[in-house]
């Protein structure tokens, strides 16, 4: 017996939804823009980085252009650069505000992204200047669907 097919009897027996998609992981408390960043609400406090669907087609990152705190950022916004084995890709801010913190350890472990990219792969923090923007951005289900139509189209 396959270990696919146990795997999927096992989980039917237990009840543990499965999902089968061509991507990896999409967390169900997060919000997604187009450019294939998300983010995590908090108040008027936004977390900020690149999806799991976006790091996987990157490839191994191996450095990212990351912003001064302070600076400002525009929602759909370039705000810095992940680079990676296969290309340079700019990264966009979800939402607009100012940038309070910057995640540090991607100075020396730019991979972060890679092996963690909605934990210890977090890219920047902003107060948000109007939270309603999130509202523009697409739930986990929209950017699960969204994703499964690009993917199709290449």
């Amino acid at each position: 017996m396959s270990t696919k097919l146990w795997a999927s009897k096992a989980a039917s027996y237990f009840r543990i939804s499965t999902f089968h998609r061509a991507f990896a992981t999409v967390s169900k408390d997060l919000k997604y823009a187009e450019s294939h960043e998300w983010v995590k609400v908090d108040g008027s406090s936004a977390t900020i980085g690149i999806t799991d669907h976006a790091q996987d087609h990157l490839g191994d990152v191996v450095y990212v252009e990351l912003p001064e705190v302070g600076a400002s950022v525009e929602q759909f916004g370039s705000f810095g650069a992940v680079e990676s084995v296969k290309a340079t890709s700019d990264i966009n801010s979800p939402v607009s505000g100012k940038v309070v913190e910057v995640n540090e350890k991607l100075d020396s472990s730019p991979a972060l992204i890679n092996g963690s990219p909605y934990q210890e792969g977090w890219i920047i923090k902003v107060e948000m200047n109007n939270p309603d923007e999130v509202k523009s951005l697409m739930d986990p289900d929209q950017y699960t669907k969204f994703c499964d139509e690009e993917d199709a189209k290449h």
